[in-house]
């Protein structure tokens, strides 16, 4: 992706910053063209969650993904990785069926008119454009809850944390009529707020039940008899699987804290993606999701294959007696091959090579899944949206074969899914980038939230069992939301 390396200047004071961006209009005049100017520094640790509580806006768009980082022990959160993004410089909606090219097209785009300047080479630098994609570009369901088909934004402020460093990312427009003074003292005065948020939300806050209302957006008969429906559809062989969500509206007397919330996600689910998107709405989209689409970092890309599911147990030896169960089932292994042909099939298509990694269990707190990690390198020509495209939605979270369950999904639920069950993540500057799947997830809207959690039906299923894990699933958002 073109972009124009500049120093690697530390920036040590305000005059150094002015005269930067005094050639950055320059340059911006001689190409009768405005720049985005990016601007990376290392910084001592501090809670990306932390600053985007002190520096989030209402009105604003804003981001969050946290995960675990596999690759080191850290002391943060024991194992973390956290970007927050803060605002836009620049942002892209849109509704239209070719979405994912749209944005990759706005990407690059920007990137053509990017000056990147001070640390280089060092975690989280440079500019990342944070996207979010509706499960369906279907008609009926653009722009749900205030959210695009798909919405891409490159922040003003970008923070993030990995092996006990931080990275400030400064994202600012100039043109001809920019005025210096002003944007230097803004820039200035937002990184020493920053530098200055040293404390971390440690201590999770818990609502209060008794004060929360529960309404299913249809009721629990409605979700059994679609689970009826869409297996005499299997054994009609119009699909072999397909998955189901369940949707509950939750009330409270007081608006409910996105930030809080996020903080008991990621203290209750440490081994999840626990991530955030706000539209200018004021409208949250949060959750925490064991299941990453997509990452693809040096050319190296990762995916899941994440189906088949069992409760956790309350003593050890019912935990291992329901793991054995669940790696022996021949309706949960079924369900979960699925998924890893449809992505082997996938990956082929765009000329990847991929490999499958043995079979494991993922163990969450209250749940357990059947878990193959995919593998493949990527060439530069193939771009990371490419492979969303591609992969989404997989028969994890919409059935096969995937144009025919989408259909279905429409006519058996009676609400829209929005962001659930969709990527949800970011793409660098060089094309590197991550995806986590919008599942275990909640609809943030003033007083109200709406969850979703879905269940794989396939032959075998029964209506009873597939609701019992739809709530068990909704359990994960029930309990954090404050």
């Amino acid at each position: 992706m073109p972009v124009t390396l500049c120093c690697n200047q530390q920036f040590k004071t305000q005059r150094d910053l002015y005269q930067f961006l005094s050639d950055c209009q320059q340059v911006s005049c001689e190409k009768k063209q405005a720049q985005i100017i990016s601007i990376s520094l290392e910084v001592d640790a501090v809670d990306p969650l932390a600053i985007l509580h002190e520096m989030d806006e209402l009105g604003q768009l804003s981001f969050y993904l946290e995960k675990q980082d596999l690759s080191e022990k850290t002391n943060f959160s024991d194992d973390k990785v956290a970007i927050a993004a803060i605002n836009s410089v620049a942002q892209f909606q849109t509704d239209n069926s070719q979405r994912f090219e749209e944005v990759k097209a706005f990407i690059q785009d920007i990137l053509a008119n990017t000056i990147m300047a001070g640390a280089s080479d060092i975690p989280f630098s440079g500019p990342h454009f944070f996207c979010s994609f509706s499960f369906s570009d279907h008609p009926s369901e653009q722009a749900c809850g205030g959210f695009a088909a798909a919405t891409v934004f490159l922040p003003s402020w970008q923070v993030s944390y990995r092996k006990n460093r931080s990275t400030i990312v400064a994202n600012v427009a100039i043109d001809a009529q920019t005025c210096l003074t002003s944007t230097v003292e803004m820039l200035w005065k937002n990184l020493q707020k920053i530098k200055a948020v040293k404390y971390k939300l440690i201590n999770p806050i818990l609502h209060n039940s008794n004060w929360l209302k529960h309404h299913p957006v249809a009721g629990t008969k409605t979700f059994q008899n679609a689970v009826c429906s869409a297996l005499e559809s299997i054994r009609a062989d119009h699909f072999d699987k397909i998955v189901l969500a369940h949707a509950v509206d939750v009330v409270s007397p007081l608006p409910f804290h996105r930030i809080f919330s996020l903080n008991n996600l990621r203290t209750q689910y440490p081994d999840c993606y626990i991530f955030s998107t706000t539209n200018a709405q004021g409208q949250h989209f949060i959750g925490a999701s064991p299941e990453r689409l997509v990452s693809v970092q040096n050319h190296q890309l990762l995916t899941d294959a994440l189906a088949g599911s069992a409760p956790r147990g309350n003593t050890t030896c019912e935990d291992a007696r329901l793991a054995n169960i669940l790696l022996h089932s021949s309706k949960e292994l079924h369900e979960h091959q699925v998924v890893i042909d449809f992505i082997i099939h996938q990956l082929a298509q765009l000329g990847l090579e991929p490999s499958c990694l043995p079979l494991r269990l993922l163990q969450l707190s209250n749940i357990q899944h059947l878990h193959t990690p995919i593998r493949a390198v990527v060439p530069s020509e193939i771009h990371l949206l490419d492979v969303v495209a591609a992969l989404h939605p997989t028969p994890a979270v919409a059935g096969r074969p995937r144009e025919i369950t989408c259909e279905h999904i429409r006519r058996y639920e009676p609400f829209e899914r929005s962001l659930y069950a969709a990527p949800i993540g970011w793409v660098n500057h060089r094309g590197e980038g991550e995806f986590a799947v919008g599942i275990r997830s909640a609809l943030i809207d003033g007083c109200t939230a709406r969850l979703f959690a879905g269940a794989g039906i396939v032959a075998g299923s029964a209506p009873e069992r597939e609701l019992a894990e739809v709530q068990l699933k909704l359990q994960a958002l029930l309990t954090a939301l404050v």
